[in-house]
């Protein structure tokens, strides 16, 4: 596993794994979950990292990436939550606004190549366009981008990152708000082992009021089985905000089922999972939590 503690605010923190570097949006993603509290990030490479650190330290909290508004889903970090047997104990939507920033004493002139992770190159492809005296170059990630640039002194380089990144190593930025389509949200969620979570709730750390989970289940190959699942869950008023499809490999014209619900009345969702149980197979509930709120 390659991960290394990048953080440190205060003597008494939570360890927070994340996918990425100081400045990335996971990190900013986590302050705004966790607000004032003193948290201490564990940098990792890949989301197969973030959840070994989990596994290797059972305090660890994570906070991974699930779905962006315009990339989709984040296919493979299902899998790794149904895996890992870690719990969903909240979620965190986060605007992702890009910025271009180059060292303090160069201008526009100045640049000729820019770098960036692909993903947030792509969401600039008009602002590129725009500029074909600059050369895209793929990184590891946005927030990287400008840390190497800013330690290694490289001039005539441009890092599309966050404002939070590029002036937390000190870029000078040349334009904000770059992205072509400014309707672009990251849902993330904050995942923890079993024994984490009810520590987390008696800490007063997650709020209390549950009114979403996250379930995944499979259904046998024959005519109609999904379209019972979902009219028990109308029956039960249980709203289906989001289900996600995998294939099972190995067994032919079947699907993992991951879905979002959410609901007003905790006891007839446990209703609805008795009710559906039957009719299911490998039903398991990932997480029970609050829904976000834009003004939490």
């Amino acid at each position: 596993m390659k991960s290394f503690f990048c953080t440190t605010f205060a003597p008494i923190m939570k360890k927070v794994a994340i996918q990425g570097f100081e400045g990335s949006y996971h990190d900013i993603a986590t302050r705004e979950f966790f607000k004032e509290e003193n948290t201490e990030l564990i940098c990792c490479e890949t989301f197969n990292d973030v959840f070994d650190a989990i596994a290797a330290d059972s305090n660890v909290v994570a906070l991974v990436a699930i779905e962006n508004t315009i990339a989709g889903s984040l296919l493979h970090n299902y899998e790794l939550l149904r895996n890992s047997g870690v719990v969903i104990v909240g979620e965190q939507k986060l605007r992702i606004a890009h910025c271009i920033c180059c060292l303090p004493e160069e201008d526009w002139s100045d640049l000729h190549e820019v770098h960036s992770h692909p993903v947030a190159l792509a969401q600039c492809e008009a602002f590129l366009q725009r500029h074909p005296e600059l050369k895209a170059v793929q990184a590891e990630d946005t927030a990287l981008s400008a840390k190497e640039i800013s330690e290694k002194h490289l001039h005539g380089h441009a890092a599309i990152c966050s404002t939070h990144a590029a002036k937390m190593y000190g870029m000078r930025i040349l334009q904000e708000n770059i992205e072509t389509n400014k309707h672009n949200f990251t849902r993330f969620l904050v995942v923890a082992d079993r024994w984490r979570a009810d520590e987390l709730k008696a800490e007063g750390c997650i709020d209390r009021n549950i009114d979403k989970a996250n379930i995944v289940f499979s259904l046998p190959h024959q005519e109609g089985s999904l379209s019972q699942i979902l009219s028990i869950f109308t029956f039960y008023r249980i709203n289906l905000t989001k289900i996600q499809s995998l294939p099972i490999i190995g067994r032919e014209w079947e699907y993992m089922f991951y879905v979002d619900v959410t609901f007003n009345d905790y006891t007839r969702f446990h209703q609805s999972i008795d009710a559906v149980r039957p009719l299911t197979k490998e039903l398991a509930i990932l997480g029970e939590y609050h829904a976000f709120e834009n003004n939490r």
